[in-house]
């Protein structure tokens, strides 16, 4: 198995290295070329107009919109979950649109207001998360599965072979999430 993580911006070496420890095959994508015979994805956190710029300037748009429209099965996580909405619901861009979920961006504040929590997870109990300037989910279209919660809100999402996340597990030592999406990949 082959994951590819978007490495133009973001938290890229922290999901490379939970994958690692896996013992799973990462590679960071930065060109077009790159994703060439993954089985997976990761669009970590980090700011998404800033990747959203990066990636098309390195032409990585539209092949990465093409691979994710066949099936590529992709995990959001902060910022790639905002890249992966159907809709934002402050911002007027659109990225890829292909997970029908409604985020707001920086719901939770400013970087000072960044907290870490227990998230409750189907299958998966209760898993540490860290929230940095993260989205909200407003709205989950009918195909979303609503994986995990925090405070009555949902904050892990899945649609077919989308994943989309508004924390960051890659910033905690738990690799459960990490693993459910591998689950995918291989269903995938």
């Amino acid at each position: 198995m082959k994951i590819g993580v978007l490495a133009v911006q973001g938290a890229a070496r922290e999901h490379l290295v939970a994958f690692g420890r896996l013992g799973v095959a990462a590679v960071p994508v930065l060109r077009p070329a790159d994703l060439a015979g993954l089985d997976g994805i990761v669009l970590p956190g980090g700011e998404s107009t800033a990747q959203w710029r990066l990636l098309s300037r390195a032409g990585l748009g539209e092949p990465l919109r093409a691979a994710l429209l066949e099936g590529l099965p992709a995990f959001g996580t902060c910022a790639g979950l905002i890249l992966l909405a159907r809709e934002i619901t402050n911002w007027p861009e659109r990225y890829f649109g292909v997970l029908d979920v409604a985020v707001e961006r920086n719901a939770t504040g400013r970087q000072v207001d960044s907290f870490e929590a227990r998230v409750r997870v189907d299958g998966l109990g209760e898993v540490p998360a860290v929230f940095i300037r993260a989205p909200a989910i407003r709205r989950v279209g009918p195909g979303v599965e609503v994986l995990g919660t925090h405070a009555g809100e949902p904050v892990l999402v899945r649609q077919g072979s989308l994943l989309g996340a508004t924390f960051h597990p890659e910033l905690t030592e738990d690799l459960r999430v990490h693993e459910l999406f591998l689950g995918m990949c291989r269903k995938g």
